[in-house]
């Protein structure tokens, strides 16, 4: 086992790769997140993911054909668990398969879920509930919300309950103690977090803090995190990571606002010699792009990424480990604004190592961890490593 060496665990948030085999029974029959923004987007092009084999998976041909010789293994994932959101495929990734998806509200909560919320703080009623995108209903409701004092309560495709209110009419630890209570009331009916959304400004300039804080349902067993961390390996999260597993098995996290800051602090985590497992979500294609149905926007992002991509390569040492994958799909042109339950690639290498191996349809997310394990020596029983085709 060694702890002086460097992974990094890269998950394109909501890119997959085409509807598994029991998408109907979500909803989902038909999506294909990258092949319909590579169909739909004129002149979409990766060429650097596609010169690691982006293009040599089953079902991204539309991306313009795959290569003679992959700069990394290549392949695709399937999602075990019953879920599609960003808990599910991360909780996954390092062992812990939910055979029971966590539950979404995407026509709002309950009245009993509310009534028991408003009872327990002490209002007569909320605003919103309903899924919606965090910046626009503040602008929607942020005014009646001065006006009464209400609390804006929302859900979005994830199994999560938000609460936004003015930092001038709800005191930050007032809404911290309004979520602590909804934690109580909404975790034992299936959701996964409950995030304070504070924000400031006025009409029609409100704007998000960085004051939000999350409340997250720990991971319910043991994870590969777990393993890496007993074993002395260190574990950094860059982006929504720490939030995910409620910090469990996470030594260091640095959040961040875009994609833009996570690319920029998981390069500069490997200029400074960071070791252990560097693990990142880049979250905007989810956020900004595919619950907002905007292939462009999505496009875009995904060509910065892989722009940005060669000249974090050149950071990492000969015998880094790197993993690029995703966690579920969002198809920006699918109907709806909900997640796509979808295969997502999966794209692999060890730096200075020739090994551009076919990785084939993977059973399991879990498989992600267990190569991780495998990579930094610890014993580790659950998903089966890819590392030795690497």
């Amino acid at each position: 086992m060694s702890q002086d060496k460097r992974a990094v665990l890269i998950v394109l948030d909501s890119v997959g790769c085409g509807e598994l085999p029991d998408a109907a029974k979500f909803g989902d029959e038909g999506s294909h997140t990258l092949g319909h923004i590579a169909q739909t987007v004129e002149g979409f092009d990766m060429p650097h993911m596609k010169a690691l084999g982006l293009g040599n998976i089953p079902g991204l041909e539309d991306l313009g054909g795959g290569v003679d010789v992959a700069g990394a293994g290549f392949g695709k994932m399937v999602e075990v668990s019953q879920g599609k959101d960003t808990a599910t495929g991360h909780w996954e990734f390092v062992g812990l398969i939910m055979e029971d998806p966590f539950k979404t509200y995407p026509n709002g909560f309950d009245e009993d879920i509310i009534k028991e919320f408003c009872e327990a703080i002490g209002v007569d009623g909320v605003l919103g509930n309903k899924a919606a995108s965090g910046t626009v209903i503040i602008q929607e409701l942020g005014e009646e919300h001065i006006r009464t004092g209400k609390p804006i309560v929302y859900t979005s495709a994830d199994p999560v309950f938000q609460i936004a209110a003015h930092e001038d009419v709800v005191p930050l630890e007032t809404l911290y103690e309004w979520c602590k209570i909804a934690y109580d009331i909404v975790i034992p009916r299936g959701q996964s977090r409950v995030i304070a959304r504070p924000f400031v400004g006025e009409f029609p300039n409100f704007t998000r803090t960085a004051n939000r804080k999350d409340l997250a349902l720990p991971p319910v067993r043991e994870t590969a995190l777990d393993a890496l961390s007993s074993a002395g390996v260190e574990v950094t999260g860059v982006g929504k990571i720490s939030n995910i597993y409620a910090g469990q098995g996470v030594h260091h996290s640095f959040h961040t606002h875009d994609n833009a800051e996570g690319m920029a602090i998981t390069k500069t985590c490997v200029e400074e010699d960071r070791k252990g497992l560097i693990f990142t979500n880049l979250v905007d294609f989810d956020m900004k792009f595919g619950h907002r149905r905007n292939p462009e926007g999505y496009a875009n992002a995904l060509e910065e990424f892989d722009a940005w991509l060669p000249s974090f390569m050149e950071t990492l040492q000969d015998g880094d480990l790197l993993i690029i994958t995703a966690d579920h799909g969002n198809d920006p042109t699918y109907k709806g604004t909900d997640h796509t339950r979808e295969y997502v690639p999966v794209i692999a290498l060890v730096k200075g190592q020739t090994g551009h191996a076919d990785l084939g349809v993977r059973e399991t997310f879990a498989d992600v961890g267990a190569t991780i394990a495998d990579f930094f020596g610890v014993k580790w029983e659950i998903g089966t490593s890819f590392l030795p085709e690497l």
